[in-house]
C-alpha cells in the first residue's frame, strides 16, 4: 500500500464527510414523504454556486483525471479544446435552450421531447440514453476509477469497480439529486485543491524543484504537445497495442473549432439529462444561467489541472527522470506504456499527507459523477419509461422507489461490463467516439425542435433511428474517417432528411407543438453579460497563443 498513515487519514476523513453530508441534506422535515420533485430535482432549491458546482464535479471525472491526462500524455494541450470550448457552449446552452426548459417546467430531456414531439421520439430517445449512460458512461467511470485504484493502490480491479460503486450507492440512491448536488459542492473543492496540487507537484518533478521552471521546461521538451489545433500526420501517438496511429483522427485539426465539436459539446451540455438537470434543479431560471457562468469559469481551469499533469509525465518518460515513474507506467500485462496510467503514477509523487487530498480529489471526481449518471438514468426510466408504460398513476412514494431501484440496477449492469475496457490506451476518446454515435441525431432533434417550427415528429424519429446505424456504417466505410468529422456528416445527412421529411408531410405548416420564440424569451442579467464576454474573451486569448 502506497498511501501512509496520513494519507489515509485524508481520505477517510474526505469519505466520511461526503457519507455524513450526503445522509444530512437527505433528511426531510417530519411529516414529509419525499417526492419526485424532491427526488429528482432537490426540491427546485439549488442556489447558483451550487448549480455550477455540481455541473463540474458531474462533469469532471475519471475520464477527466485518467482519461484526459492520459490523452494529454498522448496528445498534449489539443486535447484541451474539449474543456475550452465547452466554456463557451456552457454560454450558448444558458442563453438559448434553459429559458426553453423552465418555460415548459420539465423533468427530463424526453420530457421535452415529449412536449415538442411526441410519445415515439420521447421513448426512443429515452432508450437510447439509458444504454448510453449505463454501458458506456457510468461503466468508463468504473474503469477507470478502478484503474486509479489498482496503480496508487495495487488494488484488484473487480474490488476497485465494487468499492467505488458502493462508495457512490451509499450517500445518492437515499437523498437523490439533493444529496448529489449539495456534496458536488464539497467535491469540488476537492478536486480543484488536489488536482493543482498534484499538478504543482508535477512541475516541481520537471523542473528540478522549481514549477514555474517546469511548465516553461514543457514548452521546449514538447513544443508539439502544446499545439491546439493538429494537421494530418503531425503527431503519432499509442495505439494500445504497441502500434502508433494519427492523432489527427482523434483531433482533425480546424474542424474541432467549426465542425463535429460543437455537435459533441452542445449535446453534452445543453441536452444530456445529468447536465440540464442540475440546471433545471435551480431556483430560477436567473440563477441557473448565472450556475453556468461559474461552471463555465471552472473550465477554463481545467486543462491546468488534469491536462498539464499528463504533458509533464511525458516529458518524465521522454527524458528518464525517473525510472521507478517510467515502470509504473507500463501496463502490467503487456509491459507497454500505458498512457491512462499517466495521472494515478503521479500521485505516487505527492508528499505524505497531499497524496490523501490529491487521492481525495481523484475519487471526488469519480463518486460524484457515478452518483449523478446513476440519477439521472434513474430519473429518465422512472418518468419517461416507467410513469408511461408500466405503473400509469403510481404514486409520488412508489416513483421514488423506483427510482432508486433503478439506480441500483444501472451500478449492478456497469460493474459488470467495466473490466471490458482493459484494452483501451485512451478511455476518453473511447467515451467520446462512441457517446458521438447518437451525438448527431439528439443536436439535430433538439436544434430543429427549438429552432424550426416545421419539424414533424416523424423527421425528429427518423434523426433518432438513423444517428447509430449511419455512424456505423461510416466507420465501417471510412475507418480513416475522424470521428469528430463522421459526427459532422451524420449531422449533416440527419438535417437534410428531416427537412425534407418535414417539408412534405407538413405541406409548409408549422407543426402544433412548436416552439413560440421572442427576444425576450433569451434576455439575461447584467451579470450575466460580463460573466460571458469575459469567458468568450478568454477562450480567444487562449486559441490565439497555442495556435
Amino acid at each position: 500500500m502506497l498511501l501512509e498513515p496520513l494519507d489515509l487519514a485524508v481520505f477517510i476523513g474526505y469519505c466520511l464527510l461526503i457519507i455524513g453530508m450526503g445522509i444530512f441534506v437527505s433528511r426531510e422535515k417530519k411529516g414529509h414523504v419525499k417526492n419526485s420533485s424532491d427526488y429528482f430535482l432537490a426540491s427546485k432549491a439549488l442556489p447558483w454556486w451550487a448549480v455550477g458546482a455540481s455541473l463540474i464535479a458531474s462533469n469532471i471525472s475519471a475520464e477527466q483525471f485518467i482519461g484526459m491526462s492520459g490523452s494529454g500524455f498522448a496528445l498534449g494541450l489539443a486535447i484541451s479544446t474539449y474543456e475550452w470550448m465547452a466554456a463557451v457552449t456552457l454560454l450558448v446552452v444558458a442563453i438559448f435552450f434553459l429559458p426553453i426548459y423552465f418555460k415548459k417546467g420539465i423533468y427530463t430531456m424526453p420530457g421535452f421531447l415529449l412536449d415538442r414531439y411526441d410519445t415515439r421520439v420521447r421513448t426512443t430517445m429515452a432508450i437510447f440514453w439509458l444504454l448510453l449512460y449505463v454501458f458506456v458512461n457510468l461503466t468508463s467511470v468504473l474503469y477507470l476509477g478502478a484503474l486509479s485504484l489498482n496503480t496508487i493502490l495495487n488494488v484488484p480491479m473487480g474490488y476497485g469497480i465494487f468499492g467505488l460503486a458502493l462508495f457512490a450507492m451509499v450517500y445518492s440512491i437515499y437523498g437523490g439529486l439533493k444529496a448529489v448536488a449539495w456534496t458536488d459542492v464539497i467535491q469540488v473543492v476537492f478536486l480543484i485543491a488536489g488536482g493543482l496540487a498534484t499538478t504543482y507537484i508535477a512541475l516541481q518533478m520537471v523542473g528540478s524543484g522549481d514549477a514555474w521552471e517546469g511548465l516553461g521546461l514543457l514548452r521546449r521538451e514538447v513544443p508539439g504537445h502544446f499545439s491546439m489545433i493538429l494537421s494530418r500526420g503531425e503527431m503519432m501517438i499509442p495505439d494500445g497495442s504497441g502500434g502508433t496511429r494519427d492523432a489527427y483522427l482523434d483531433l482533425p485539426g480546424i474542424s474541432v473549432l467549426v465542425g463535429g465539436m460543437w455537435i459533441t459539446n452542445l449535446s453534452y451540455w445543453g441536452f444530456n439529462q445529468y447536465i440540464t438537470q442540475r440546471a433545471l434543479a435551480a431556483k430560477s431560471l436567473d440563477e441557473a444561467q448565472k450556475g453556468m457562468i461559474f461552471a463555465g469559469f471552472l473550465k477554463l481551469l481545467m486543462p491546468l489541472i488534469v491536462v498539464i499533469p499528463g504533458i509533464a509525465a511525458f516529458v518524465i518518460v521522454k527524458n528518464g527522470i525517473d525510472v521507478g515513474f517510467i515502470e509504473s507506467m507500463k501496463d502490467p500485462v503487456t509491459g507497454l506504456i500505458k498512457s491512462d496510467r499517466a495521472y494515478p503514477t503521479l500521485l505516487q509523487l505527492l508528499p505524505v499527507g497531499l497524496k490523501g487530498l490529491a487521492f481525495a480529489a481523484l475519487t471526488a471526481a469519480i463518486v460524484s459523477s457515478l452518483a449523478s449518471m446513476a440519477n439521472s438514468t434513474s430519473t429518465i426510466f422512472t418518468m419517461d419509461i416507467y410513469n408511461k408504460y408500466i405503473g400509469k398513476g403510481a404514486s409520488e412514494a412508489k416513483q421514488v422507489k423506483v427510482g432508486r431501484i433503478t439506480a441500483l440496477v444501472a451500478f449492478g449492469v456497469a460493474s459488470v461490463v467495466a473490466p471490458a475496457l482493459g484494452e483501451l490506451d485512451q478511455a476518453f476518446q473511447f467515451i467520446q467516439e462512441y457517446t458521438g454515435f447518437i451525438s448527431p441525431g439528439v443536436f439535430a432533434i433538439f436544434f430543429f425542435g427549438v429552432f424550426w417550427k416545421k419539424t414533424t415528429s416523424n423527421a425528429a424519429l427518423t434523426g433518432a433511428a438513423l444517428s447509430i446505424p449511419l455512424s456505423v456504417v461510416l466507420k465501417i466505410v471510412f475507418p480513416d474517417l475522424p470521428f469528430i468529422d463522421r459526427m459532422g456528416i451524420v449531422f449533416l445527412i440527419l438535417a437534410a432528411l428531416m427537412i425534407v421529411i418535414s417539408l412534405v408531410e407538413g405541406k409548409g405548416k408549422d407543426h402544433p407543438n412548436s416552439i413560440e420564440i421572442n427576444k425576450d424569451l433569451f434576455s439575461t442579467s447584467s451579470t450575466f453579460k460580463i460573466g460571458a464576454v469575459l469567458i468568450a474573451g478568454i477562450t480567444a486569448a487562449l486559441y490565439i497563443v497555442f495556435w
